[in-house]
């Protein structure tokens, strides 16, 4: 028995450690990676367009995608690579769309405050640009006064991730 728990023990010392970022400390835990064996180059520029049009079945929950940005930004910052390296843009569409919604909006259509607000709001303050889809802002009643001030729109998700991309953003989609 004694055996078994010394054995766990030692496991559980070897957790990865979480570690909290320190552009958007809030939002986008990430953990330590001691000696990676893929290095980050923290002279490159950072280019990324994320695709964002999943949200969680439970309206009450965060979107985990959106908070991948807020990771992506802590751990690279935190691994060394300059905040003026770190272009980020948001194309957001379909279902996760409503999390763009001003609280009374998202209340009146889900029943629950709308729980992703303060971190968009963490995220636009750290220079991402949140990007709306208008052709999801069309046919999901998105209109300027019922959604955040924090967000531009589009034509559409499509033009947001081609023009990124021709501009030099990396995609990553979900």
């Amino acid at each position: 028995m004694i055996l078994i728990v010394f054995a766990f023990a030692k496991a559980y010392t070897q957790q990865p450690k979480a570690v909290v970022g320190n552009m958007i400390p809030e939002f986008g835990k990430t953990y330590e990676v001691p000696n990676p064996d893929f290095s980050t180059d923290t002279d490159r520029v950072f280019k990324v367009v994320f695709d964002v049009a999943k949200a969680p079945e439970d309206p009450s929950q965060r979107n985990k995608y959106i908070e991948t940005i807020a990771r992506f930004l802590n751990m690279h910052e935190n691994a060394g690579v300059p905040v003026e390296n770190l272009q980020v843009r948001m194309a957001i569409h379909g279902q996760a769309s409503y999390g763009l919604l001003k609280n009374d909006a998202y209340k009146e259509k889900f029943g629950v405050d709308n729980p992703n607000i303060e971190m968009l709001e963490a995220i636009d303050k750290a220079g991402v640009a949140i990007i709306l889809c208008g052709q999801t802002a069309g046919a999901r009643n998105l209109s300027e006064e019922r959604r955040l001030s924090l967000t531009q729109t589009a034509l559409s998700a499509m033009t947001i991730l081609i023009q990124s991309q021709q501009d030099g953003y990396q995609l990553i989609a979900f």
